[in-house]
């Protein structure tokens, strides 16, 4: 393959309802593609990982918090999503959004809402008892900042999205492996079912610390673009993603709270059983929380 050009992406993001949102100038949703690697193939893969989790949970409907859609073949999914990222991950011949022609195409009931973690319950009409399924995945629930230094937000957060989950319901929600990060100074290596791409030439980190706490991590990403995609991507040479990063001992702690202790929890690294002495290190960790109570 030939290839033009190295380009650093980074980008702070601009404000959206109040807060910065990284994917609202669009920058990050050109670029994804390419960081991503092969659509198709870590879709499949993707998309059966899930779609088998949500059989083997007897679920038929599903409250999307942050914008997942390859999995809604034999769900019906309520979503809010980012529409920069569902606009631009679209291919540009198509006139209506992917999510909308599989909807019809397939007979689901899909409802797009604009909802906030923060207020989740006033703005999404929950089920009689909940959705059978509630998915925050793709890293972004590590969005959410935390101002205050204390994670009450975070807390809060948790605690509209597993009141959404009804008894015998699951949550799914995962974030990088950010233990790695803070002990070792970079990410992890390798791929993983969310990012398979060969243009990927580095990830560096950066972490800001306050009141000797880790507060944010920052990604820049340096990603060959190759020719035939540069006309696509004249702007793509500044952008960059902020985090704000949980422990995998600390954010399972939060997940128990925010179910009130009622939940068998299980935890995959690279959606896959994860063993905390195993020698190659995830790069994310996801979470399955089972409401019993």
């Amino acid at each position: 393959m030939s290839v033009d050009s190295v380009f650093r992406t980074r980008s702070l993001g601009v404000a959206a309802e109040g807060l910065p949102d990284q994917y609202a100038d669009g920058k990050a949703a050109k670029v994804w593609e390419l960081y991503i690697g092969d659509l198709q193939s870590r879709t499949q893969e993707y998309k059966s990982w899930l779609v088998a989790l949500l059989r083997r949970h007897g679920v038929r409907r599903v409250l999307d918090v942050a914008c997942e859609y390859s999995y809604k073949n034999d769900f019906n999914p309520q979503m809010f999503p980012s529409d920069k990222v569902l606009t631009h991950a679209e291919p540009e011949t198509t006139s209506e959004p992917s999510y909308w022609a599989t909807a019809k195409r397939t007979g689901l009931l899909l409802v797009i809402e604009e909802a906030n973690w923060l207020t989740l319950p006033e703005d999404v009409e929950k089920p009689a008892e909940g959705f059978d399924a509630v998915i925050c995945l793709g890293n972004s629930f590590a969005h959410l900042p935390d101002f205050k230094g204390d994670q009450s937000e975070q807390k809060l957060a948790l605690n509209n999205i597993a009141s959404m989950v009804r008894p015998g319901g699951i949550l799914i929600i995962d974030h990088r492996n950010y233990d790695y990060i803070l002990e070792t100074g970079r990410a992890p290596q390798g791929k993983n079912i969310y990012y398979k791409s060969d243009l990927t030439q580095d990830i560096s980190t950066s972490v800001l610390w306050v009141n000797s706490k880790p507060h944010m991590i920052t990604l820049d990403y340096t990603i060959q673009v190759p020719q035939a995609a540069l006309q696509k991507l004249p702007e793509v040479s500044k952008f960059r993603l902020s985090y704000y990063p949980h422990r995998l001992e600390k954010f399972s702690e939060l997940l128990a709270d925010a179910f009130s202790g009622a939940m068998e929890h299980t935890v995959y690294g690279d959606f896959k059983a994860y063993r905390p002495a195993q020698t190659q290190a995830p790069c994310y960790f996801i979470h399955v929380c089972r409401r019993t109570a």
